[in-house]
């Protein structure tokens, strides 16, 4: 287990429906559950009458199979509650409509992997139902399969590729290896040769052939009883009763075997049947045709040691291969007598083919099958390409054009006291209250929607002012720091913030007094500014360093006279130029020996310090360690991918991918646009779009980040989907880079020198 996965949902039938299907379904995901405590597991079954069963507690959402908006809802509900992966059990005759079409109304609708069980897989497809086997294979990540039989159909009739197929056989109860003596007393048969068949009954199955064989093998050994364990299949009862039992019940009569043939007419629990399957001397599967890719029947009775007859049908020839069973003809009541005497005279034999088929199905056991399929969904969580999705995908020529700015989710976010940190979904999340670093951001936003528009913006200066005054609330006059986390009930969980958080509130107040028009905010962020300039100069943090140096330049822009301001910028360029130069290498041209967050804000910090001090190496080390940091956010592909936030990217370890944050990509745009701005080179106007186009949908999943619905941002990207939540980091992280990229293209659009 890698960790990543947390949950994960089932669908298909489930028990207490009476199904293969749903025992399958139920112990794959009972199994999953016990072997991997730490994930969260839940199933989704299919209800083929009105008025469902009743499940366990584990089933939390129930499809009509004949309602097609049942459904639409299930994948609605299953992107609500987000589970890392999708494990769908395929069969046609479980889903509604033609061949079961309808489930493909559900699958296109899903944001996360799906691996589909595939329980059927026809040699002879219709159109229509390879045309649904295709499309559930290219919207799931992988197509599991429990014979090898299948893989060669796939690959060779359907064209998948090999690498999306993955063979896991079907899972079996872990039991010891018995004597079939031990369980015969408690059901009646001690002493008795027991021959046994298992599973709800239907014609396909061939029970009749054995009946017909019974004569001739109880002539040779009369201690002998053919068990049938195994109820009516209920779509067969509904539609014609017990009309297939009684057939056989009356072909029993006139061959006068009615002592030596036993039904067991019910659905048994899965210890019962353990105990049954113990019981058996021989186990016989008779289907009469090869078309069974799967069948969970004969691996149960093969798994826990039965010595087994069957006819070779597909899975019945490969796993009874190399005298670990015997296979014989379809419809052959002769053959069946022959190959039961043989094996019920010759102890030796029918021991070593019961322990071969013993120690084959070890492999088998559930808890195993289960460690194989967590592998799988992990894979598919790590591998996921996109797929279709109801989240909007911005076309190629959509993501080279602009959105308007649209404040509804920062209005949504903000109260009196300022904008909350985090949100469920698009929902403000009051337990996490506000953060000096958010509302940082947020001031720095409204100063520069205001500063680009000619004419005072009501909201834009409404909401700057609740900004402004939580820094000032935020300000401790006894420390001259800026604490950070305030819970909602304006209390501080901390008296002093992280160096970072103070050194963002100086970014915004610095902003603030560089660009706002407002004489009342700049008074505000004067006194704020001044008390909390001189403490950085004490702080050890790179980063805190960086937007302190951002913060002084945007001030600098008004008071460039300023003597103490000018010393304090070069007393922090120079140490962040120290530490470049300390660990900077020719094959890892940065500051540090790890990439963590808002890198490119150290790069940034550093070309504008170089500039302004008119200092050529540290201008020269400032774009190249921007460059060199692009080109560790470039993904094979072309597009842009910053270095993902699960865990530090040190030097000579692997890169991490995932998870994204919008943050990244807002800082590389503002140092590519300050590239820009020095050297006047397109290249770095195209870097920043690049990185622009990620919020849109130029990424690994090519879904859009940015919310054009609420005008939120989602809080990153992760190896399979999107984190949903829209809080103000990543919010504010977006329309801090539409504006920064609007007032660029305004300024391009103008031919106007840009602003300095």
């Amino acid at each position: 287990m890698t960790g990543t996965i947390r949950t994960i949902a089932f669908i298909g039938n489930y028990l207490p429906r009476q199904c293969g299907i749903a025992t399958f379904t139920t112990d794959i995901c009972e199994s999953v559950a016990s072997a991997h405590p730490e994930l969260s597991c839940f199933a989704v079954p299919v209800n083929d009458i009105p008025e469902g069963y009743a499940y366990p507690s584990r089933v939390r959402f129930e499809i009509r199979e004949n309602d097609l908006s049942s459904y639409r809802r299930a994948a609605d509900f299953l992107n609500i509650n987000n589970p890392d992966v999708v494990s769908l059990q395929h069969e046609y005759g479980i889903f509604g409509g033609d061949d079961g079409i309808y489930i493909l109304s559900l699958l296109r609708r899903l944001r996360m992997p799906i691996i589909t069980t595939l329980h059927t897989v026809l040699k002879d497809p219709t159109a229509r139902q390879r045309r649904i086997l295709l499309e559930i294979a290219e919207r799931s990540s992988f197509l599991v399969v429990m014979a090898k039989k299948a893989v060669d159909f796939l690959t060779s009739i359907y064209g998948i590729p090999p690498a999306k197929i993955r063979l896991i056989q079907h899972g079996i109860p872990d039991m010891p290896f018995i004597d079939p003596n031990f369980y015969k007393d408690q059901f009646g048969v001690a002493g008795k040769t027991v021959l046994l068949t298992f599973g709800l009954l239907s014609p396909n199955k061939g029970i009749e052939q054995v009946i017909r064989a019974i004569p001739d093998i109880v002539r040779v050994n009369p201690n002998l009883v053919y068990i049938v364990l195994g109820a009516t299949h209920p779509s067969l009862l509904r539609h014609e009763g017990e009309a297939y039992r009684l057939t056989l019940q009356r072909l029993i009569a006139e061959l006068k075997i009615e002592k030596h043939v036993l039904f067991r007419n019910r659905f048994v629990s899965a210890e019962e049947l353990k105990e049954f399957l113990v019981m058996a001397d021989v186990y016989i599967t008779p289907y009469l045709g090869e078309a069974q890719i799967t069948s969970g029947t004969l691996a149960y009775s093969f798994g826990i040691g039965n010595a087994v007859i069957s006819t070779p049908y597909w899975h019945a020839e490969e796993l009874l291969a190399d005298g670990r069973g015997i296979l014989i003809p379809f419809n052959s009541p002769s053959a069946i007598s022959e190959a039961v005497n043989r094996l019920v005279g010759n102890d030796a034999e029918r021991n070593m083919m019961r322990k071969n088929a013993y120690l084959a199905g070890r492999d088998m056991i559930w808890p195993r099958v289960a460690h194989r399929y967590v592998e799988t969904f992990e894979e598919a969580r790590m591998t996921r390409q996109s797929t279709a999705s109801c989240i909007e995908v911005f076309s190629e020529e959509e993501q080279h054009e602009l959105p308007e700015q649209k404040l509804d989710h920062i209005k949504r976010l903000t109260d009196r006291t300022g904008i909350i940190q985090h949100a469920k979904y698009t929902v403000p999340n009051f337990s996490e209250g506000y953060c000096t670093d958010d509302n940082a951001r947020a001031l720095v936003l409204m100063v520069m929607l205001a500063s680009q528009s000619e004419e005072t913006i009501p909201d834009v200066d409404i909401l700057a002012g609740t900004y402004l005054a939580a820094l000032q609330y935020a300000f401790d006059d006894g420390t001259k720091r800026f604490r950070n986390f305030l819970r909602f009930d304006r209390t501080w969980v901390k008296e002093a913030g992280s160096e970072d958080s103070h050194g963002r509130a100086l970014w915004a107040l610095g902003t603030c007094l560089g660009r706002s028009k407002n004489v009342g905010f700049q008074g505000a962020a004067g006194v704020l500014f001044e008390q909390g300039l001189a403490t950085v100069r004490d702080f050890s943090s790179p980063r805190a360093w960086a937007f302190a140096i951002l913060g002084i330049h945007e001030y600098l822009r008004r008071f460039s006279g300023d003597r103490f301001v000018n010393q304090i910028r070069e007393q922090l360029s120079e140490r962040l130029y120290a530490l470049y130069r300390l660990h900077a290498t020719p094959d890892w041209p940065w500051f540090e020996d790890e990439l963590t967050y808002v890198n490119a804000k150290l790069s940034h910090a550093l070309i504008l310090s170089g500039r302004w001090l008119s200092n050529n190496e540290m201008l020269k080390a400032g774009l190249g360690s921007l460059s060199w940091l692009i080109g560790e956010q470039t993904a094979p592909s072309g597009h842009f991918r910053p270095i993902g936030a699960n865990e530090p990217y040190r030097r000579g370890m692997p890169r991490p991918l995932y998870d994204q944050q919008p943050i990244e990509a807002k800082a590389t745009i503002s140092a590519c646009m300050e590239a820009f701005r020095v050297t006047g080179e397109k290249q770095w106007h195209r870097e920043a779009e690049r990185a622009f186009r990620w919020f849109l949908g130029g990424n690994d999943l090519s879904l859009s980040i940015y919310d054009a619905a609420t005008g939120g941002c989602r809080d990153g990207l992760h190896v399979d989907r999107l984190n949903q939540n829209e809080g103000a980091e990543s919010t504010l992280a977006f329309h801090l880079a539409l504006a920064e990229m609007s007032e660029i293209e305004k300024s391009l659009a103008l031919k106007e020198p840009l602003a300095e």
